[in-house]
């Protein structure tokens, strides 16, 4: 008897037919012997929904009722998929995340899972009974509902697997695995049959949306094997693991985020410490940076400009309104049309002149680049938003000829 955990998002369960489809491919797990733990996502466009609800009423509101409002979206979905396991004939109880174990911060709308309690969860498995868990969500120190933020369902998958040492996570999507490239914008892109934890947080990180990075950096601590697979189609996935069979492929995929900003702070002090106290701003208010360029500005002044998640720049703006009236720094610019595009590969670190072939594929499309950032197995730059598309195929073609 093996103990799978399996996800299922919200396009998985967007109407009732799809329900009952997913009731299947869980009842059919069960049949096979298995004790089964099922993390169900709101349905379809639930969550934007309710958003879109509360801020019909409150566009201020506090985060904190914000998480009681979208957490409602995971408990109709957990319940009406219960619903349709006990149709089937089927031992089933759905439970809230808080029932479940989940203990968070009490940062709302971007908690942290602090631990898993699994206690209830293992009671009704020895019940023999399938096990419903709403992802997405926890409870704080404070008793509060909060919610994790985007992605959220896929780490609460995992995080049960880690807190109950499952045999296999299996994260179900609306596409086949993990592709090259995302198959909607690259006709002919590949699907893998296996990569790495490193190569998937990757790409998850630069904009990949079949994963979530927070997910794929607990696997990765924990060691869980997770397989991305369709809920849609009766196939074979993409296994995530420590090491995968891919590296001899120079590179694994093509990400796109188009959900980035740029920032560029001018005419700071050309003197230690400015840089230091202008991301210490940033980092006190859990404001992620990626891509992050210095340049020399005049009269003894300096440019920096950064890269951050568009739904951040206000944040990021009052943040550093302070610091740049302090310091004399002449202004802050800022945009959101813009894209930032990657390839991310273990088989770089031991090929030259991939970043060379990555940038000839966008002088071919005649695609300017705003900035660059490289590490080991990622080589990411950022351009106008209008070119991402034609980016991403420019660069799967030169990369994955035919």
């Amino acid at each position: 008897m093996s103990l799978i955990v399996q996800k299922f998002g919200g396009s998985s369960v967007a109407n009732a037919e799809r329900v009952f489809n997913v009731a299947g491919i869980v009842t059919r797990t069960y049949d096979k012997g298995n004790d089964v733990v099922v993390v169900v996502s709101a349905q379809g466009d639930t969550t934007d929904d309710l958003i879109a609800k509360g801020n019909e009423i409150n566009p201020n509101a506090s985060k904190r009722e914000r998480d009681m409002l979208v957490a409602a979206g995971e408990q109709v979905s957990i319940a009406l998929l219960a619903m349709a396991i006990e149709k089937l004939g089927y031992p089933v109880v759905s439970l809230l995340g808080w029932q479940a174990g989940f203990q968070t911060s009490s940062a709302h709308t971007a908690a942290r899972i602090r631990r898993v309690v699994p206690s209830r969860i293992r009671k009704e498995l020895d019940k023999k009974r399938i096990v419903i868990v709403a992802g997405f969500q926890g409870l704080s120190r404070y008793d509060d509902i909060t919610t994790l933020g985007r992605g959220g369902s896929d780490t609460s998958a995992v995080a049960i697997a880690a807190a109950m040492h499952a045999d296999l996570c299996q994260i179900y999507t609306d596409v086949e695995g993990v592709y090259t490239a995302d198959p909607r914008i690259v006709k002919n892109a590949k699907k893998l049959e296996s990569i790495s934890y490193d190569e998937m947080l990757e790409l998850a990180t630069m904009g990949a949306q079949v994963l979530n990075n927070r997910s794929v950096e607990m696997a990765k601590k924990y060691n869980i094997e997770l397989e991305v697979l369709s809920s849609l189609v009766d196939a074979p996935g993409t296994i995530v693991k420590e090491k995968s069979k891919m590296e001899k492929m120079l590179i694994s995929g093509v990400a796109k985020d188009t959900d980035v900003a740029r920032v560029s702070v001018i005419g700071i002090p050309d003197e230690p410490g400015f840089a230091f106290k202008l991301f210490s701003k940033l980092s006190a208010k859990n404001i992620n940076v990626d891509i992050i360029l210095q340049s020399i500005g005049r009269d003894g002044t300096k440019d920096i400009s950064f890269t951050c998640a568009a739904d951040r720049l206000d944040d990021v703006n009052a943040a550093l309104k302070d610091y740049i009236e302090n310091i004399g720094a002449k202004e802050i610019l800022s945009s959101t049309d813009v894209a930032k595009i990657s390839i991310v590969g273990a088989g770089m670190e031991s090929h030259a002149g991939v970043a060379t072939k990555m940038f000839e594929a966008l002088y071919d499309a005649q695609i300017n680049i705003r900035m660059i950032a490289t590490s080991e197995i990622k080589v990411s730059v950022l351009i106008n938003k209008k070119d991402a598309d034609r980016a991403v195929s420019a660069i799967h073609d030169k990369f994955f000829e035919q």
